[in-house]
């Protein structure tokens, strides 16, 4: 009957419309309750995973790609309370990147690394849309479109021997409130 399947088709354009939003609910409780495989982690924090993706896998994380030439990082940006800093060291030419992603829509709205803002360290400003406070000189704003954002990070590690200057790196891309 045409009344099933317009509901049908409501129900499929609802669900169409919200799968972003229930996907990236899941993923928020799950970083925030059982992290990346080494223990829940805390709102505006970023953890980095000292395996590659592969070693990772065997531990329960839930970034296990098949690539093991970079370590990962995550975490879940919340700014509704104010702006975060996203601070980066010195790379010096090593790949990486954090791509940072609405749950509302899915979509990845902002990159900072190698290709986009270079391996030179630096601070970036996170905050919501139309935010007006005082602004440090010398840093990028990033506004984050729903104030809040899937934060993925990877950086490059060529070979076992250099894992562990990778992971050091890893460690050192922070979030940290805005003073």
């Amino acid at each position: 009957s045409a009344i099933a399947l317009s509901v049908g088709f409501l129900v499929s354009l609802g669900f169409i419309y919200f799968w972003p939003r229930i996907r990236f609910g899941v993923f928020r409780r799950i970083l925030v309750k059982r992290g990346l495989g080494g223990g829940p982690i805390p709102v505006n924090t970023l953890y980095a995973v000292p395996e590659s993706p592969s070693q990772s896998a065997s531990t329960g994380s839930v970034i296990a790609t098949g690539t093991d030439d970079v370590l990962y990082l995550g975490g879940w940006l919340d700014v509704r309370a104010g702006p975060r800093v996203l601070h980066v060291p010195e790379m010096d030419g090593r790949y990486y990147s954090v791509q940072f992603t609405d749950p509302v829509s899915g979509a990845n709205f902002a990159y900072v690394g190698k290709r986009t803002t270079g391996t030179t360290g630096g601070d970036f400003l996170l905050c919501a849309p139309g935010w007006q406070g005082d602004e440090p000189t010398g840093m990028s704003r990033i506004e984050v479109p729903h104030r809040s954002a899937l934060l993925i990070g990877r950086v490059f590690a060529a070979d076992e021997g250099d894992r562990l200057a990778a992971y050091a790196l890893a460690k050192q891309i922070q979030l940290a409130p805005l003073k």
